[in-house]
C-alpha cells in the first residue's frame, strides 16, 4: 500500500494525515473500520427498504427509526470513504471544498442524529404517559413536520461551520492530523483569529447537549409515570416499550461524550486514541442500532425475516398452487 503516496502539494488543498503514530497498522485498522461501516450500511439500508415496503409499518416510531437509519448512513458515508483511501491507498489529499463540504454533511449529520433521538424520548413519553392520546398527539403527518424541522435545524446551524472558514486565508501548513476534516481541526489552520469559530464550535455542542437534556427530562418524567403504575405488567411493558431507545442511547452518547470532552479538555489523552474513538463514534450506532431495533420491535424483525427468505429463495413464490 506504501507504494500509493499520492499525496499532493497543492496550496488548494488539505493533507489528511489519517492516525498519526499509528500509519504502520493503518491497514489493520481499515479492518473493522471497513467492517463496522459496510454491517451499518446492510442493516440500515434492509430497515428502510422494510419500513418504504410495509404499509404495516408506516407508524411513528418506526418513521423515525427511518430518519435514524438515514442520518447514520450519511455520517458514516461523509468519513469513511474518505478514511479507507487514507488507510489503502495513502490518498491523503482533499480540497478545500471538499473538505468544508465533509465537514458540512458530517456535523449537519450529527445534529440531525441528536434531533431524531430527541424526537425518539418524545415519542417514548407519549407512549408511556399518555397512552389513550398517543395516535392523535403522534400523527405520521406530525412525526413528518418534526423530520422537516430537525432537517432545517441542522442546516441552518450547521452552514455557518464553512461559510466562516472559507472567509479567512488559510495558512502555509494544510496538514489535518485526523481521518477527516473535523471543524476546529480546519479552524486551526486559519492565519487569522479563530475566537469566532471556536465560540461558534461551543454553540454547536450546546445544542446537542440541549438535545441530551431534553431527553433526560424526558426519561425523568417516564420513571415518574412508570413507578406510579402498581401492575407488575404494566411496569414491564412501559419498561419493553423504552429499551430499545436506551440501547441506542448508550451506544451514542457515551462515545460523544468522550470525543466532545475529549478534544476540548483532553489534552493528556494520546492523540491516536482520540482519533480513533473519534471514528468509531460514526461506526458503531450505526452498526449496532438496526440489530438492537430489530431484536426488541417483533414486528420489525418479522418482517425483516420475511424480506431475507424471499431474497434467499426469489422464485419461490412464483410456483404457489392455485
Amino acid at each position: 500500500m506504501a507504494a500509493f503516496n499520492f499525496t499532493p502539494s497543492d496550496p488548494s488543498t488539505f493533507i489528511l494525515m489519517g492516525i498519526p503514530g499509528l500509519e504502520a497498522a493503518h491497514v489493520l485498522i481499515s479492518i473493522p473500520l471497513s467492517m463496522f461501516y459496510i454491517i451499518g450500511l446492510l442493516g440500515n439500508f434492509m430497515v428502510l427498504f422494510v419500513v418504504v415496503k410495509e404499509q404495516t409499518l408506516h407508524k411513528p416510531m418506526y418513521l423515525l427509526l427511518s430518519l435514524l437509519a438515514v442520518t447514520e448512513i450519511s455520517t458514516s458515508t461523509s468519513i469513511v470513504p474518505k478514511a479507507l483511501c487514507i488507510f489503502w491507498f495513502n490518498l491523503k489529499g482533499i480540497t478545500v471544498g471538499g473538505g468544508l463540504t465533509q465537514m458540512f454533511f458530517l456535523h449537519a449529520g450529527s445534529m440531525m442524529h441528536s434531533a431524531v433521538l430527541m424526537t425518539m424520548a418524545l415519542d417514548c413519553y407519549v407512549a408511556i404517559c399518555n397512552p389513550l392520546r398517543y395516535s392523535t398527539i403522534l400523527t405520521n403527518a406530525r412525526i413528518a413536520k418534526l423530520g422537516l424541522v430537525a432537517l432545517v435545524r441542522a442546516v441552518l446551524f450547521t452552514l455557518p461551520l464553512p461559510l466562516l472558514l472559507s472567509r479567512q486565508p488559510f495558512c502555509a501548513n494544510r496538514i489535518i492530523p485526523h481521518t477527516y476534516c473535523e471543524h476546529m481541526a480546519v479552524a486551526k489552520m486559519l492565519c487569522g483569529d479563530i475566537t469566532v469559530n471556536r465560540m461558534y464550535g461551543l454553540v454547536m455542542a450546546l445544542v446537542t447537549w440541549s438535545d441530551l437534556t431534553l431527553i433526560a427530562l424526558s426519561y425523568g418524567l417516564i420513571i415518574r409515570a412508570v413507578l406510579r403504575i402498581s401492575s407488575k405488567k404494566a411496569h414491564e411493558k412501559a419498561l419493553n416499550t423504552c429499551t430499545a431507545h436506551i440501547c441506542v442511547m448508550v451506544t451514542s452518547y457515551p462515545l460523544f461524550l468522550f470525543s466532545t470532552l475529549a478534544h476540548r479538555f483532553g489534552q493528556g489523552i494520546t492523540p491516536h486514541v482520540h482519533i480513533i474513538f473519534a471514528n468509531f463514534f460514526f461506526l458503531i450506532p450505526p452498526m449496532l442500532n438496526p440489530i438492537i431495533y430489530g431484536v426488541k420491535t417483533k414486528e420489525l424483525c418479522d418482517k425483516v425475516v420475511k424480506y431475507t427468505c424471499r431474497m434467499r429463495s426469489p422464485g419461490a413464490t412464483d410456483f404457489q398452487p392455485a
